[in-house]
């Protein structure tokens, strides 16, 4: 290890994304909640929404992982995402997705600038890893709308994104498979919502993979 390198491991130490935990900086998560992922079972993937042919999530969003999500989104942990995206690609490698086209959920220009980054978008770059190429922006946010977690009901949510969304870059989609990455699907509006938009725009199918979701 380089001298600059150590003394950065000594100011910042890596921890577990999931406990917080100070791990050696050769792995990516501790032991302990290695065991206790809550991973979503075979039975419940994929599941299908509205203009999407398949939906597929890793994790229940809920106990160590919601709190690891949030973390990720609302406190500046941008580095997450290769944790995150260690599991998107064995997932991928595993499940034998295939696909045509990378891309992602978008934020708004208001949200991204008070944030920086976008989450989906560099969760999307991890996965893109797997197929040896990049994602690529189909999508664009049109409109600023409610945080969709601050809404409980499905109704309101679909709502809430309708419109919300356009298709940017979209020349080379028709009759192609486009993987629509996010970090958590809930009721399943906003991915429901975007791959409306794709399809308009000449997707022949919709696949989603996102690292968590809400499971009823």
């Amino acid at each position: 290890m380089k001298i600059y390198d150590f003394f950065i491991s000594l100011l910042y130490p890596r921890k577990c994304p999931f406990c917080g935990k100070i791990i050696d900086e050769a792995i990516l998560y501790c032991s302990d909640c290695a065991k206790k992922l809550p991973y979503i079972p075979a039975e419940f993937q994929p599941r299908s929404f509205d203009f999407v042919d398949e939906c597929h999530s890793i994790f229940y969003y809920r106990d160590m992982v919601q709190d690891s999500i949030l973390r990720y989104k609302f406190h500046d942990c941008a580095g997450f995402c290769k944790i995150y995206g260690h599991f998107l690609r064995k997932y991928i490698d595993e499940n034998r997705i295939s696909c045509d086209i990378i891309s992602w959920v978008p934020l708004s220009r208001k949200r991204y600038r008070k944030r920086g980054y976008d989450q989906a978008r560099l969760l999307a770059d991890e996965c893109a890893v797997a197929y040896s190429t990049k994602s690529v922006s189909l999508l664009r946010k049109i409109r600023d709308t409610k945080a969709q977690s601050g809404i409980s009901d499905a109704s309101v949510r679909k709502e809430n994104v309708k419109g919300a969304y356009a298709a940017q870059d979209c020349a080379d989609i028709c009759g192609k498979t486009v993987l629509l990455v996010d970090d958590v699907v809930t009721t399943g509006s906003t991915v429901s919502e975007c791959s409306r938009i794709l399809k308009n725009a000449g997707a022949a199918r919709v696949v989603v993979l996102s690292v968590a979701a809400v499971v009823k």
